[in-house]
């Protein structure tokens, strides 16, 4: 228990600092790429995603819930094997994204070089996820809280350097903010590798067992496919959004560079300073993931169900105040951080979403653990339909446009959150109240 909250307040004061500076990144790329630039900014950062997450497939989740659950006898054998088929597997996907990347038509507005740059991302992403999922499941907290936190300040000292020193045209702008974006990613590549070798090499000359590589293979695809297979479907979907409602708008009467304009208000100003603290969230979730395996690997239900009550109580404790400040404060906080006065209607409206965001990555840390990756890839999906639904019918008519689009963003929210929930609650045995539907014993 104390080494589960000590964990996640690390993480935490890591993630605080490191939120600092990415919304200080936000103001940056703001002011230097203007809304059309941050718009055009925005709306490529999906796809770039849906690539890139093909190259870690969801190995810091698979990794760090099997070295949780096994003995560290086998940790050794298990990396090994992982290694391995790393390196196989990266060769092979940059060599099928190196054939693709010319036919995605989602670049062709952007500099030639941006596609290459994506290549890059391949290998870096792949072996980085193999580190991240050892300290994961090790609960060394510190040195994942310190790669996030360098990821976002190499960014940051990079963007201002270089806007600094040179002035870009629109194109060449957005291309060097992407740049920076990948030379933080090498960074924290470069720091974790090296940190995860010094302890394989240290495993070598500790007692081990051996493990068969389709023991390994079946143990860490039971965990990655369907995850994989979620983060999928929300880059996907994530990278078709941006696309559905300018589109959405453009039909409701809106011009295409208003829609873009108003897209990159909504996600790159209002979602920013909304989702502040969502890195509260997300640390609880890097925390819970091993813990959660855990705890349910050794049937200790009562510690499950105590640990729920614990994460609920806690994110409405900085959930409500949260929202209530981008609320009442929304034309302060746009104005003065990002210079954008349209922005605050957007911020205010989009308060639902901010608020059950904070649940969803706790409650899908929980869905994981719990082995219950298939629910949550479905509640994902139906959530998605829901919400592209009603983007479509609502942000197209000339009534609603963007108010109809933040109704979709927000149902979404809420739908995704309350599925979770209730799946999370029947598997461990409480209502939705908190109330246990039968006694247990801690094992």
């Amino acid at each position: 228990m104390n080494s589960f909250f000590k964990g996640t307040l690390l993480l935490i004061a890591a993630a605080c600092i490191g939120e600092v500076v990415e919304f200080i990144i936000n103001m940056v790329l703001a002011r230097e790429l203007g809304e059309k630039g941050l718009g055009m900014y925005m709306a490529i950062l999906p796809t770039v995603f849906l690539i890139v997450l093909l190259a870690s497939f969801e190995m810091p989740v698979s990794i760090s819930k099997f070295i949780a659950e096994r003995d560290q006898r086998i940790h050794h054998s298990m990396l090994s094997h992982v290694l391995k088929w790393t390196i196989i597997m990266t060769a092979i996907l940059m060599v099928v994204v190196s054939i693709v990347l010319p036919f995605i038509p989602a670049f062709d507005q952007y500099h030639p070089i941006f596609r290459w740059l994506v290549l890059i991302l391949v290998p870096i992403i792949s072996f980085t996820s193999i580190a991240r999922g050892y300290f994961m499941g090790k609960s060394d907290m510190g040195k994942i809280a310190l790669a996030n936190f360098l990821r976002k300040l190499v960014q940051l000292l990079l963007l201002v350097y270089l806007f600094h020193l040179f002035d870009f045209e629109l194109s060449s702008a957005v291309l060097i903010a992407f740049c920076t974006l990948v030379g933080s990613d090498l960074v924290v590549f470069l720091y974790l590798f090296h940190v995860f070798m010094i302890q394989y090499n240290y495993m070598k000359k500790q007692p081990s067992k051996r493990l068969h590589s389709k023991v390994v293979m079946k143990n860490l695809m039971e965990v990655s496919v369907p995850t994989t297979a979620l983060r999928v479907f929300h880059a996907f979907t994530s990278a078709l959004e941006p696309f559905l409602i300018t589109g959405a708008l453009f039909y409701a009467g809106v011009s295409k560079g208003l829609a873009t304009e108003q897209f990159g208000m909504v996600a790159g100003i209002a979602m920013v300073i909304g989702s502040f603290p969502t890195f509260i969230s997300h640390s609880l979730m890097i925390m819970l993931i091993p813990t959660i395996s855990k705890a349910n690997a050794e049937r200790n239900i009562f510690y499950l169900q105590k640990l729920l009550k614990q994460v609920m109580l806690g994110t409405f404790a900085y959930g409500i105040p949260a929202v209530l400040i981008c609320y009442f404060f929304a034309e302060e906080l746009t104005t003065t951080f990002f210079h954008s006065e349209g922005s605050a209607r957007y911020l205010q409206l989009l308060w639902p979403c901010f608020l059950f965001r904070f649940f969803i990555m706790p409650l899908q840390a929980y869905l994981i653990g719990l082995g219950l990756m298939k629910e949550a890839f479905l509640h994902a999906v139906w959530a998605t339909i829901t919400a592209f639904v009603i983007i479509y019918f609502l942000g197209s008519k000339e009534s609603f446009q963007m108010d109809g689009v933040i109704i979709g963003i927000n149902a979404e929210a809420i739908l995704l959150m309350l599925l979770h929930y209730v799946a999370v609650c029947k598997k461990i045995g409480v209502s939705v109240f908190m109330l246990p539907l039968n006694r247990v014993k801690s094992s």
